[in-house]
């Protein structure tokens, strides 16, 4: 039986065709060269698509465009993100606060290896706030204001690349691991990943971008069908539902043996794993039980365990694990079955831009920017 009903899928193709076409309120940079031709009579699309998707070739952080064109897209809801804030680590990362053109804040981080050539994973965000709830997650403290649209999430990217770079897409990969639950904005998410990976653009692989969800289902199967398929990660946590469920309310609809069953259906293509992330908690889901049914979980389908030390953040009632509670947990993990196993190193954590700190805090903890809600 099939886990995604006709009707939800068949709702999401006509939006996202809507979208892709421009039949639906035009949002200037989610459209693709086709589109632009359709909304802009006249233009050669794919020329007008590659200014505005090569970020290196701007002048005064605006595409090269035509006066003419430039007004016309401005009616299409071409309007770039405002920085508001940056925060720089110390470990060379940044926490760019960026005002979203349609009201409300977000939060990017953008983070350069520290050694060999010059590549970055950007970590981009899918909605102001977020409406799971996860106990463990700062950004949940903010409920959901609104989702991002797809030229919002394109904005970020280019916005970020024009300041920060890389100047080649090839040096980049993207997280969708801000703020927000991608596959509950699957739509938006879905059509950015288009314009990123269209080739008269910035032309990113796929294959380093990575989407990364609580675990909805139903959308888990509609990622898999996108002709530009990203990376898959499920951040998991908890291997009882009981604790799970405490943890992160989205299992009480979707419970462990109903993702586990969507993560076994998914359609890896060669050499592709799921990535399976585990915040660990001192004393909640590190102990050595724990660890085997982790192990036990991951064993139906291609794999890699990311082991995440909870980050702190202010009003949180956790703990991040030792070096010997988290060595202990690994140890455990590995005794029950071989596996591919990384521990995030999180970038950022002395500005409150690492894995679950994103709230639109300073790093003195206080808000860092008024909260907004816009109209639709």
């Amino acid at each position: 039986m099939s886990i995604v009903v006709g009707g939800v899928r068949e709702l999401w193709y006509r939006r996202t065709v809507q979208l892709a076409t421009g039949s639906a309120r035009c949002d200037g940079w989610a459209l693709g060269p086709e589109a632009l031709e359709r909304v802009l009579p006249g233009t050669d699309g794919a020329r007008v698509f590659a200014a505005l998707q090569r970020p290196w070739r701007w002048q005064a952080g605006r595409p090269l465009l035509a006066a003419r064109l430039g007004a016309e897209l401005s009616e299409q809801g071409l309007a770039l993100p405002t920085t508001l804030r940056t925060h720089s680590s110390s470990d060379g990362s940044r926490k760019l606060l960026l005002a979203m053109p349609r009201g409300g804040s977000v939060e990017v981080v953008h983070m350069p290896r520290a050694a060999g050539p010059e590549r970055v994973t950007l970590c981009v965000s899918s909605q102001i706030g977020c409406a799971l709830g996860c106990a463990f997650c700062a950004t949940a403290t903010l409920g959901l204001e609104r989702q991002l649209t797809a030229g919002e999430i394109v904005g970020q990217v280019l916005l970020s690349l024009h300041a920060h770079g890389p100047r080649h897409p090839g040096e980049l990969t993207l997280v969708f691991m801000g703020m927000g639950e991608p596959l509950h904005n699957l739509t938006h998410v879905a059509q950015a990943i288009f314009v990123l990976t269209h080739p008269r653009g910035l032309g990113l692989s796929p294959r380093r971008i990575t989407v990364s969800t609580a675990g909805l289902v139903p959308q888990i199967a509609l990622l898999a069908e996108l002709p530009r398929r990203p990376l898959l990660a499920v951040s998991l946590n908890a291997t009882t539902d009981a604790l799970r469920s405490e943890l992160m309310p989205v299992n009480r609809r979707y419970p462990l043996e109903t993702l586990h069953a969507a993560l076994v259906a998914y359609p890896c293509r060669p050499r592709e794993r799921i990535t399976v992330e585990y915040v660990l908690l001192a004393g909640v889901n590190d102990a050595p039980d724990d660890a085997a049914r982790l192990a036990d979980f991951c064993a139906g389908f291609p794999h890699q365990i990311n082991l995440i030390p909870w980050n702190e953040h202010p009003g949180s009632r956790f703990r991040a694990p030792t070096e010997a509670e988290l060595d202990a947990f690994l140890a455990a993990l590995l005794r029950r079955r071989p596996a591919l196993v990384t521990v995030r190193r999180s970038r950022g954590r002395d500005i409150e831009a690492a894995c679950g700190q994103l709230a639109r805090l300073s790093p003195r903890g206080e808000s860092a920017a008024p909260r907004v809600t816009a109209t639709a």
